[in-house]
């Protein structure tokens, strides 16, 4: 999943009272330095294990079973990811809040090590599985911090059981049929939506690393900053049997019949009105993002990470982490 517009932005904020400056935030960033500017930063970040805080399960989801981190106690907040990642992307992030939140951390259906059923990709149905997880969690209300194809299923679990979304922090992607959706669709960089078929999936077989390299060279503010060993990490993931089936015949493939529910979804339950963080890359969506959720949602704040394109926790994780846990916690 790419973003359609470049900007050049830096977004800077105010330190504001949290325990998180004191907890998690200053473990994690205190070597960088909270108050150097993000435009002197860059972070290079391998994936790193879950720690042992977390506890990991396979949970049937009817016709499906989907890998699901999971761990801490307090106000849950429910992490997902998208196409060239899976959940192991927010683990810096998730080990700031498992201090005191409880922290709920899936593989998408048919990415990571989920299983790949054939069907169920349309992201209505993908949230009504997240649903029924957070049921045999005991959850009732959630934080949602999505990137990419997650801010996709985020939207319509958001739409859908708008009673239990907390508040939404949306990363660096557009939503299937609405706001700018139809102008995305037309430009170069997302060519790979209609990239499927079994001649496409030979094509790419032993070459998953080639494909993803393409995505995090081209859609990164300093492809270097995707270092080899998170690179290898996930051409072997989506080098498992059936995960680019599912993420082109699958994800992608679902994208008009998502466009079509998630105008229905609007047209019935209108704006969303829990508040919303929408964060961009300088290098990719930008400040753009903020408009892109105005359409949607009534109560929409924006921050733009610097020196970061689509790739945000790859890219700038301290950065993000600061970001994302001032906002959970001043709302």
């Amino acid at each position: 999943m790419s973003g359609a517009d470049i900007r050049s932005r830096s977004w800077r904020r105010g330190p504001r009272r949290s325990t998180w400056r004191l907890i998690g935030v200053g473990l994690l960033t205190g070597a960088i330095g909270l108050l150097a500017p993000w435009s002197a930063v860059t972070v290079n970040a391998s994936v790193k294990p879950f720690s042992s805080r977390f506890r990991a399960s396979l949970m049937d989801v009817g016709n499906a079973a989907q890998y699901v981190r999971s761990g801490g106690s307090g106000p849950a907040v429910l992490l997902l990811h998208g196409f060239g990642d899976t959940g192991d992307m927010w683990q810096p992030l998730a080990e700031v809040l498992i201090a005191d939140h409880t922290v709920v951390v899936p593989d998408l259906r048919g990415m990571g090590l989920s299983s790949h059923p054939e069907a169920g990709y349309e992201k209505t149905s993908q949230a009504r599985d997240l649903a029924s997880i957070l049921d045999r969690l005991a959850i009732d209300r959630v934080t949602l911090v999505t990137h990419d194809i997650g801010n996709m299923v985020g939207y319509a679990f958001a739409a859908q059981f708008p009673q239990r979304v907390i508040q939404w922090i949306v990363m660096d992607a557009p939503i299937p049929g609405l706001g700018t959706w139809e102008k995305q669709l037309v430009n170069p960089l997302v060519w790979h939506f209609n990239f499927r078929g079994p001649d496409v999936e030979r094509l790419v077989a032993g070459r998953e690393r080639i494909l993803l390299d393409r995505f995090y060279n081209e859609l990164s503010a300093r492809p270097a900053a995707i270092d080899e060993d998170t690179r290898h990490h996930y051409a072997v993931l989506y080098a498992r049997a059936g995960a680019i089936h599912n993420a082109f015949s699958g994800q992608f493939a679902a994208f008009p019949r998502d466009a079509e529910e998630n105008r229905t979804l609007f047209a019935k339950g209108g704006r969303l009105r829990m508040p919303v963080l929408a964060i961009g890359g300088d290098h990719s969506y930008g400040a753009s993002m903020k408009s892109e959720l105005e359409f949607i949602a009534d109560h929409v704040e924006g921050a733009v990470v610097a020196n970061s394109g689509h790739w945000i926790m790859e890219e700038q994780p301290a950065q993000a982490t600061v970001i994302i846990t001032r906002f959970i916690v001043d709302k």
